[in-house]
């Protein structure tokens, strides 16, 4: 099979899965999807919190996020700390779920989170300088410097190669600014051409087994790559494939 050929076919088949996929029924499957708990507010505060926390055994996150009280981003700092002083998610102390909620309503009762993205990300029309923006203002929000927060939280680089992938939060931006059966759509005015993939180590194989991957190291300029030739089959949506690929790579289908 020619080239040309080949992305014709790859091109076919992914569309062909976005349309098996994209229904409510899909990512209603298992009833462990996070993005299934986010749904329930609908909020972007809850879900970014859903999001950060979207890494490990599905189950175990999903137990962990249903756990949470998320009135809380309503109450007293002294009421986070008494409610949350037992909570803890594998590589988070309770202080450091603390130190997140805390945060975050501290940047509610100045502002939103689509305001402080939108303001990194409209200079350049680029969401990893939006993601920047808002790791940059959680973490003035509340100075907390340990090895599991700056994990949960991330950190600010402005290099690709070698970067971690930033998953979460790319995934955390598909929600807000995709509306279809899957994401939620909660923000207005950023371009879905703009977003990037949450690569995973599921879309990073599937992406390598089907060809639209060459770069062999799982980082934030592999994610770029998978989504600059995604663009190839939609560019003004190539992050309309992300569930498609990765429920490929999960279900470990053969192609």
């Amino acid at each position: 099979m020619s080239e040309k050929n080949s992305i014709i076919f790859i091109k076919k088949l992914l569309d062909e899965e976005v349309k098996k996929r994209n229904k409510p029924d899909e990512v209603n499957a298992d009833k462990l999807d996070p993005i299934l708990v986010a749904k329930r507010y609908k909020d972007p505060t809850v879900s970014l919190i859903c999001a950060l926390f979207a890494y490990g055994n599905v189950k175990q996150i999903v137990k962990f996020l249903d756990s949470l009280d998320f009135s809380l981003l309503e109450k007293s700092d002294k009421e986070v700390k008494k409610v949350l002083k037992n909570h803890y998610y594998r590589f988070q102390k309770s202080e450091d779920v603390i130190a997140l909620f805390i945060a975050l309503k501290r940047l509610n009762e100045e502002t939103t989170l689509e305001k402080v993205f939108k303001h990194g990300y409209t200079k350049k029309l680029s969401v990893i300088d939006g993601i920047h923006s808002l790791i940059g203002t959680i973490k003035k929000l509340y100075p907390h410097n340990t090895q599991g927060y700056n994990f949960l939280v991330s950190k600010v680089t402005t290099k690709t190669k070698g970067a971690g992938a930033l998953k979460r939060w790319m995934m955390y931006l598909r929600w807000m600014v995709r509306e279809d059966n899957i994401d939620m759509g909660l923000w207005s005015g950023i371009d879905r051409a703009d977003l990037i993939m949450p690569l995973d180590t599921h879309t990073f194989k599937v992406g390598q087994k089907l060809g639209l991957l060459k770069r062999k190291t799982y980082d934030l300029e592999a994610a770029i790559e998978l989504t600059n030739t995604l663009k190839t089959f939609d560019k003004n949506d190539p992050l309309k494939y992300d569930f498609a690929l990765y429920r490929i790579g999960q279900e470990k289908l053969n192609l």
